[in-house]
């Protein structure tokens, strides 16, 4: 063999080499955009971080789980021929146990903001998350949401309602006293025993324990916050992509055939329109 022959044949070899190489490359890249997905369908088994102490979307009830959480995932495993299994967790805690890996995705839901569509992926929205103010039945030194103005007021750690609570505190006279609490419920036990005067928390949340404590709490109108949504969140890590995508089908195909709306209703008593896909935060 020549020294041509020989150089001629070396190229080839190399450039088989490395399209071979490319082409595993290329199937592990996909085999890994299947991964949890995959894994959750092998296993017959979506695991699913929340925190249940955020009615109505997870709570106790009689000793068990209760909640439109509960319902739609319900929906979600049965389209995807899984079982759904949730781990309780203090917020704090549930999204550093997605990026640990600990559980397939968060239920929640959370609300949509710029800092963590940058980190997380969400799902379709479910629900609008626009912040407002829950005070004692009764109490005629509240009537409006700036009236918190040098006043006691609650909200939850690490939550989305806290940091648009913190900011609409910077645009009052006198800037109230934020009481931070592990979870909601704390905050509204405090509210009810008169240690605060107020809880900044979504719409949602705070219609469905004022419809339920009608003689405890009342929600005051209109909410402070900007227009924001809630929704589910998973990794935007190649291997979660294909779950999410088919979360994401399911909960858009649960908009268009009147389950998801149904839901609200049972939950918050009204029906709340809301985009398949939120493209970008307004918070």
């Amino acid at each position: 063999m020549t020294d041509v022959t020989r150089r001629s044949a070396l190229k080839r070899a190399a450039r088989i080499a490395t399209f071979g190489l490319a082409a595993t490359i290329a199937l592990a890249g996909a085999a890994r955009a299947e991964d949890i997905l995959a894994k959750v369908k092998a296993k017959g088994e979506l695991t699913v971080g929340t925190e249940l102490q955020f009615a109505p979307f997870d709570f106790i009830e009689d000793g068990k789980q209760a909640g439109m959480n509960k319902e739609i995932f319900a929906e979600i495993g049965k389209e995807l021929g899984v079982k759904v299994t949730f781990l309780d967790l203090p917020w704090p805690s549930v999204l550093p146990g997605l990026e640990a890996g600990k559980f397939d995705m968060v239920a929640g839901p959370a609300t949509i903001t710029k800092a963590r569509m940058e980190k997380y992926r969400f799902t379709s929205p479910i629900a609008n998350a626009t912040v407002a103010i829950l005070k004692k039945k009764g109490d005629t030194s509240i009537t409006k949401p700036e009236d918190i103005a040098g006043k006691k007021v609650g909200s939850a750690k690490a939550t989305a309602q806290l940091a648009q609570l913190q900011e609409f505190a910077k645009t009052l006279p006198t800037a109230p006293t934020i009481q931070e609490y592990v979870d909601f419920s704390q905050s509204y036990a405090d509210l009810g025993n008169g240690r605060i005067v107020a809880v900044a928390n979504s719409l949602p949340n705070i219609a469905f324990l004022a419809k339920s404590k009608p003689d405890v709490f009342e929600v005051v109108e209109p909410p402070f916050g900007k227009p924001v949504y809630f929704g589910f969140i998973g990794t935007k890590a190649d291997d979660a992509k294909s779950l999410m995508d088919a979360v994401d089908g399911v909960i858009i195909k649960m908009k268009h055939d009147g389950r998801l709306a149904a839901l609200q209703k049972k939950w918050f008593g009204t029906e709340m329109a809301t985009p398949d896909q939120v493209t970008e935060a307004s918070f």
